[in-house]
């Protein structure tokens, strides 16, 4: 007969009343409030100590055997995390992950009756978490992998191991040498973003550029419009290049010309801004690189001479991970604009004088890089391009795990 896995509260209660771990302690007299260890094992101070408790429960109800299992830190973690949130007894009152000095979690009883009677909870302890773990459930997993190229051996699975002076058992250990999460670039106000920008009259390809904008981009007409605008300026061509038709091609000019200071996109932060100086509407959408979202029309109205936001990265990247999980809908991030004229919701998208789809290159390499792992069973080794920087050789699990510790690190 196996031993009956234990209910995590409980078990809990009794680790706290005998201090067998570092870090996990009760905070008031009452016994309501308590502290666990929350260190990300991205952390170069990291220990296994600091991990204690995670390993200590996955022991305790089956999932993890010493000498038979391999030490797994992200999933024990995730489980332990989930295993306390589906308790409605427990809320998280703070979340002190991020202190750089003593990060920890503290979590406390919305009943002090609850406590002790906790040997009653026989809620089952399922596997299962509820939907608002699964976010985060991704990036604990990839929290505590390496941040820097992989040598062809650690790319192979074998990470580095720790030994422990208490427990006989390796466990998963941070990289001796971590450093900034790669993908953090994307955030870094000075890192310029590169975009693919195509331009179509009336269906026609008219033009298309990759370009690195410092500061952004600026679509203008001809004349450049005022280069004393912030903003790299793109000029669209003179539709006399690529049309036949004399009265669409005067109808584009007529676009182009009200275009004055230009329509100009560029990053802030975590978002992409726009906002048009001259005289020429513009309606934008978000929708597939090859399709603009026609049937369900346009986002909003670019304003004149104000800033809005177009794009936020971190709802793009928090679908992504979704995606990645298989929720089968992949994050868009296709920027499109309507020049001159009203959304083409009623109408086929080429019948419009000037359409300028807007491709942020890194966006697009963020999703490659979950479809090149199947976004299921993310087994294969992807590379990593961001921006300008050196490319990176990461397995799909570490890519996931930067994609949370993205996601957790975003001012929202």
């Amino acid at each position: 007969m196996g031993t009956p896995k234990p209910r995590i509260l409980p078990w809990l209660v009794a680790m706290l009343d005998g201090g067998q771990l570092e870090g996990v302690a009760w905070l008031d007299e009452r016994r309501t409030r308590f502290r666990i260890p929350w260190k990300h094992g991205l952390r170069q101070d990291a220990q296994v100590k600091d991990f204690g408790i995670f390993q200590a429960w996955a022991e305790a109800s089956g999932a993890y055997i010493p000498g038979r299992d391999k030490p797994d830190l992200p999933t024990w973690k995730r489980n332990f995390r989930s295993a306390l949130n589906r308790k409605e007894v427990l809320r998280l009152a703070e979340d002190q992950s991020k202190d750089p000095h003593d990060p920890h979690k503290v979590y406390e009883f919305v009943d002090p009756e609850a406590r002790d009677s906790s040997q009653l909870d026989t809620s089952p302890e399922t596997e299962e978490g509820s939907t608002s773990d699964a976010q985060e459930d991704i990036l604990e997993l990839l929290s505590d992998m390496a941040l820097v190229p992989l040598p062809d051996d650690m790319a192979q699975g074998q990470y580095p191991q720790l030994l422990s002076p208490n427990l006989d058992n390796p466990i998963l250990c941070p990289n001796p040498t971590p450093s900034e999460n790669p993908l953090k670039l994307l955030l870094v106000p000075e890192e310029q973003w590169e975009f693919e920008v195509t331009a179509f009259y009336r269906g026609h390809q008219a033009f298309q550029q990759t370009i690195f904008c410092p500061g952004g981009l600026r679509l203008v007409s001809s004349e450049a419009g005022d280069r004393k605008l912030p903003g790299q300026p793109i000029t669209l061509p003179d539709p006399g290049m690529c049309l036949t038709d004399q009265v669409v091609t005067e109808y584009v000019r007529r676009v182009l010309d009200s275009l004055g200071g230009g329509l100009a996109l560029w990053q802030a932060g975590q978002r992409l801004c726009v906002r048009r100086w001259g005289h020429c509407h513009a309606f934008w959408a978000i929708g597939e690189e090859l399709l603009p979202d026609c049937e369900h029309g346009h986002k909003g109205e670019v304003p004149k001479d104000v800033d809005s936001d177009v794009f936020d990265l971190r709802p793009f990247v928090t679908d992504l991970i979704a995606f990645m999980e298989g929720s089968g809908h992949s994050p868009r991030y296709t920027l499109w604009f309507c020049l001159g004229e009203l959304w083409p919701q009623s109408q086929p998208w080429v019948k419009k004088l000037v359409m300028v789809k807007v491709v942020p290159t890194c966006l697009k390499a963020l999703l490659n890089m979950a479809r090149s792992g199947g976004a299921s069973s993310l087994e294969n080794t992807v590379d990593l391009h961001i921006s300008n920087s050196q490319p990176l050789s990461l397995t799909s699990e570490q890519y996931k795990a930067y994609l949370q510790d993205l996601v957790e690190d975003m001012d929202f």
